[in-house]
């Protein structure tokens, strides 16, 4: 018996109409019209992946804490439009949704495996410059030794930076202070004090940006320790205090 796609059982394709000639394409083309279909996805694929690409000059991970769509929009964008980057080629991108808590009864504590999967996945790649933070996660990531020491990124690199921001210098409690400033022997700490021993990382509560955010607690930053985009992080820095 002769197969359905034996020529000697089939009209000539002219001869074919409607449903019959769709039937004998079919039979006769499906392998190489699988082929240019798959063909045709990889290199739209391609093409559309190399024109919606967008650079990453800088990662920042806010934990524990919420911003609304104006402070992202400012901690993103803005930034962007600070550092003379154009938007629609660069992302100032942002991890949310992240939170570390050792309190059972926290209403995020769930959250907090997931999260700590996430931060090591991005430090591991890189993929993580500045840490914004409520002072339990800015303690954990000081304790985790993930953070530089500002006062050894900054003091010689940025001088002036340095001097406008030394007064907000502040100690996690792993650092033997505590986050508010205070020194090791519980007196207030002065910027002297601060910038002679490690600094964590930076009180917010006096960037413009952030106060008008109106935050109830204080928010801390640090910078990741194996950031290789230095640069940009004191450009951010100086976005945050100008």
């Amino acid at each position: 018996m002769a197969s359905p796609a034996s020529s000697k059982s089939r009209k000539p394709l002219k001869e074919l109409h409607g449903t019959a000639k769709i039937q004998y394409i079919w039979d006769y083309y499906k392998v190489p019209m699988a082929v240019a279909c798959i063909l045709i996805y990889i290199v739209g694929y391609t093409v559309y992946g190399h024109v919606t690409h967008k650079d990453r000059p800088i990662y920042v991970a806010l934990v524990n804490i919420t911003a609304g769509d104006q402070l992202k929009q400012q901690l993103s964008d803005g930034f962007l439009e600070y550092a003379g980057l154009n938007p629609s080629k660069n992302q100032a991108y942002l991890y949310t949704g992240l939170y570390l808590t050792a309190n059972p009864n926290s209403d995020y504590y769930s959250y907090t495996y997931a999260s700590r999967m996430k931060i090591l996945a991005a430090l591991d790649a890189e993929q993580m410059d500045i840490v914004l933070a409520d002072q339990e996660a800015f303690d954990a990531f000081a304790e985790e030794g993930y953070l530089y020491d500002l006062n050894a990124l900054l003091a010689e690199r940025e001088p002036d930076l340095y001097r406008r921001i030394s007064s907000f210098l502040v100690r996690s409690g792993t650092d033997g202070g505590g986050a508010s400033g205070d020194t090791a022997d519980g007196g207030a700490a002065s910027s002297d004090t601060i910038s002679g021993g490690a600094a964590s990382g930076l009180d917010l509560s006096q960037s413009p940006l952030i106060r008008q955010a109106g935050f109830d607690g204080s928010v801390y930053l640090g910078v990741i320790g194996n950031s290789p985009r230095l640069d940009m992080v004191i450009n951010y820095l100086e976005y945050l205090f100008p």
